[in-house]
């Protein structure tokens, strides 16, 4: 597909400006694809200006993949969706800088992963990754269940999993659980000492939990019973997000995220059989949001 045949057909970016890396996408109506571009972070946490730099550079390098001279992307609708785009004035800070375009519209990173897994169409996702959250759009109503931060919130994410394994490895170094082979491994990464767990501890991130989460999965996978219950744990607590939005009435749901596909199989039986597989990725939400016709 040239440029020139999809300047004709109408001309749309989409971006997803996320917290460990930036896409962006030109199309045109048809979803045919005439330029990507790559950037470092943009979610908000590392400042409005350090996230505006990062989807300038991407929307820059599709733009020019995709061959568009200034007046071509004068005609340009654009979709963007960011991490973090709810921190206090993000928003307003992101639309108040200049662009070429003849629209852009924000909205959160969560948003666009949603619209691109209905295909723009309403529906809801459940993110499971190192946080987690439920996003869903009923009749232009929005929902978002959860995701509030770990470790208040964020329940059978990888940060959560990590967290409970390493507080039963603790009671099981105490002799107040039987040990595992997991609580063995993980009380090994401390060298067997509690104290060195707590000086981890006050350092750690959410990020830094979640690195447990697949010595945990491979535990339960194995058999081993404290990886089981703590598997278990998080499915319920899945269980619970999927269910909810479902009784807000989406029509459609998608499960997301690194630790989606390990998960759902620990899923019960009614929910699993009510999840479909997503239809597009983040960037084409964003595409969506732009507002690009859904490809025939």
């Amino acid at each position: 597909m040239t440029a020139s045949a999809g300047r004709a057909a109408g001309l749309f970016l989409g971006v997803d400006g996320g917290g460990t890396g930036c896409r962006a996408r030109v199309e045109d109506a048809e979803g045919n694809v005439l330029g990507v571009g790559i950037a470092g972070p943009a979610a908000t946490r590392f400042g409005v200006e350090a996230s505006w730099n990062a989807i300038r550079t991407a929307f820059e390098g599709a733009l020019r993949e995709a061959g568009l001279d200034a007046a071509d992307t004068a005609k340009v609708r654009a979709g963007v969706g960011v991490a973090g785009l709810t921190r206090m004035g993000a928003r307003e800070g992101l639309a108040a800088f200049a662009h070429p375009f003849a629209s852009m519209v924000f909205d959160t990173d969560g948003m666009i992963a949603c619209l691109g897994a209905h295909a723009g169409q309403d529906g809801a996702i459940v993110i499971v990754g190192t946080g987690s959250c439920g996003i869903g759009r009923v009749a232009g109503r929005e929902l978002k269940i959860g995701g509030y931060g770990f470790p208040i919130s964020d329940e059978g994410s990888g940060a959560d999993l990590g967290l409970r394994a390493i507080q039963i490895a603790l009671r099981a170094h105490d002799g107040r659980r039987d040990p595992s082979a997991l609580t063995r491994e993980i009380m090994a990464r401390f060298h067997d000492d509690p104290i060195e767990a707590v000086a981890w501890m006050d350092k750690a991130t959410a990020t830094e939990y979640a690195t447990f989460a697949p010595s945990v999965l491979r535990h339960a996978d194995q058999g081993d019973a404290v990886a089981r219950e703590v598997v278990q744990v998080a499915a319920e607590q899945i269980n619970e997000l999927v269910r909810t939005l479902f009784s807000n009435g989406v029509p459609r749901l998608s499960l997301i995220g690194g630790l989606a596909s390990a998960l759902e199989a620990w899923l019960a039986p009614d929910v699993r059989r009510r999840i479909s597989p997503p239809l597009g990725d983040a960037v084409t939400g964003a595409l969506a949001l732009a507002g690009r016709p859904p490809p025939a």
